[in-house]
């Protein structure tokens, strides 16, 4: 028996700045071009949405301040709650959604799991981010070191979860930053599971690692990185970029593991009402 294929949607958050996430996305989204048909929802810029007849959503990172927003915000928290709802029906056949950095500082807000703050500084490079117990045991993760290698590139970030509200949603924090041991703020929240479908982290996993090299050795991004962060910092990132264990492996797991466990269990809940 021949099965329709799955319906993605990726919803770019990026206000229509340039950026190399969506690019990734894409692609990854093309891999499985035989179980799934995707489109492309501009959010931030055009106020587009998707609706529920969407099986997987992955909502990308984006600049600015999640605390900021105005209708395209309003109705992104419709979506995400009618998902939400849509997936507390016993029989209902759920709706999986990745969060991204920008969209996972939203999704923390929207359901009160801490404080979400602009950091001291910007965060831009690629950083060692470590387990928890419970990120040992998330089968997204299943094949990734500890610490696992990741790029993040933020202004905000989560902090002081709320766990009152953690244990009434059923959520878990599964990774935090690197650890500092040359200051004393706390470490972010780096990744959570909202629940058995949805799940979100602060960094990008969707970053390939030949993809971020070719873009960075351009004269003029090159440029721009050293011109804000310093010539070391560059340096370090393109070497991390160079290490088959680090960006290129989270690259290959993360989202990877999302689609297809999504797939299983979308396939086995219909092949159970057959």
């Amino acid at each position: 028996m021949k099965q329709n294929k799955l319906r993605l949607a990726i919803l770019d958050m990026n206000n229509g700045t340039p950026n190399q996430g969506m690019r990734c996305l894409r692609e990854i989204a093309d891999r499985y071009k035989d179980q799934l048909d995707w489109d492309e929802f501009d959010v931030r810029q055009k106020n587009e949405l998707p609706d529920l007849s969407y099986d997987l959503y992955i909502s990308s990172g984006g600049p600015g301040s999640p605390l900021d927003g105005d209708t395209w915000k309003k109705n992104f928290f419709n979506l995400i709650d009618a998902a939400w709802i849509h997936n507390q029906q016993e029989d209902s056949s759920k709706k999986h959604f990745f969060f991204i950095c920008h969209s996972f500082q939203l999704a923390c807000e929207h359901f009160n799991l801490g404080t979400i703050t602009k950091r001291k500084s910007t965060s831009f490079g690629v950083y060692p981010i470590h387990k928890n117990k419970a990120g040992r045991k998330e089968p997204l993760f299943d094949g990734l070191s500890d610490p696992y290698y990741a790029v993040d590139s933020r202004d905000w970030q989560l902090i002081q979860p709320k766990l009152k509200v953690f244990a009434e949603h059923g959520a878990k924090v599964l990774s935090l930053e690197k650890i500092r041991t040359h200051v004393e703020y706390e470490r972010a929240i780096m990744a959570v599971r909202f629940s058995p479908e949805f799940i979100g982290t602060q960094f990008h996993p969707e970053a390939d690692a030949q993809g971020m090299k070719t873009h960075f050795e351009k004269t003029e991004n090159r440029e721009k990185v050293i011109k804000n962060f310093g010539i070391e910092r560059y340096d370090d990132m393109m070497l991390m970029l160079e290490d088959p264990n680090k960006i290129e492996l989270t690259h290959s797991i993360i989202l990877p593991n999302f689609i297809e466990s999504s797939i299983q269990k979308l396939q086995e809940q219909e092949l159970a009402v057959l």
